[in-house]
């Protein structure tokens, strides 16, 4: 019912004559870098619905948070489609597969919600702090000058150590993680994406994890024999190079 009515409300902005244009508060860096791994399930997924070259950018920095009060929260990613304001790359996904169609659904063939969301929680606990542990310093290459002081400080304070002492042990670090990535190594085996045939918003949530990393550092997480490298380049030259082609420091 939820979709129906969207879809009307769709249709009826289409009638009228106007465009569907999706605003997309995203954190931004230095010329144009776009790090947010959840800004990256969300850039990934309105592209899987057709939605991401109408859509309008609204880079954020780490000290302009007021650009987003009227979320009514301080996090990015953000959306605004007409009335609706939604945050949380998990909620702007669900919102976007009940109210826009596409070929292939956001969620699997089956709408898997529940397996999808353990693909992006295990990212979010799993990946994440490994990445981290491996570019977090690096981050400072490609923010303001002016945020470097909020971004050491609250960083060094999540991990209770200089952002230096956090990557200076990256090379184990990596280690880790190529264990840590087993079994979607082993996954992979199976098709081209987690998705199967077509990649979904388990592709999109592990690979947002790798574009963190690959807008902010040189340092290299995967090695050119590992399935999941392949399988990154896949993701790279989706939707006519969406990711290849943003700005980044590993090129």
């Amino acid at each position: 019912e939820y979709r129906r009515q969207r879809q009307m409300c769709i249709r009826d902005r289409l009638i009228g004559g106007s465009t569907i244009t999706i605003q997309f508060f995203d954190l931004e860096g230095l010329d144009g870098k776009r790090f947010s791994p959840f800004g990256w399930r969300v850039r990934m997924a309105l592209a899987h619905k057709g939605l991401e070259a109408s859509s309008i950018l609204e880079g954020v920095g780490f000290s302009q948070k007021y650009k987003l009060e009227f979320s009514s929260q301080e996090l990015v990613p953000v959306i605004k489609d007409d009335d609706m304001i939604i945050s949380d790359s998990w909620d702007i996904a669900v919102y976007l597969e009940k109210s826009y169609e596409s070929p292939t659904s956001l969620f699997g063939t089956s709408n898997d919600f529940n397996q999808v969301k353990f693909i992006s929680s295990w990212v979010d606990s799993q990946l994440h702090p490994l990445i981290a542990r491996c570019v977090v310093r690096d981050i400072l290459n490609v923010i303001s000058p002016s945020e470097h002081e909020y971004f050491r400080t609250s960083r060094e304070k999540r991990f209770g150590k200089s952002l230096e002492e956090v990557v200076a042990d990256r090379e184990n670090t990596r280690t880790t993680l190529k264990q840590a990535l087993y079994p979607i190594r082993k996954a992979l085996e199976i098709g081209p994406f987690l998705g199967g045939d077509n990649p979904n918003f388990s592709d999109y949530a592990i690979f947002g994890a790798f574009m963190w990393a690959r807008v902010t550092s040189s340092f290299q997480l995967l090695e050119l024999s590992d399935p999941i490298y392949n399988w990154r380049e896949r993701m790279l030259l989706l939707y006519d190079g969406l990711a290849k082609n943003a700005p980044a420091v590993d090129i």
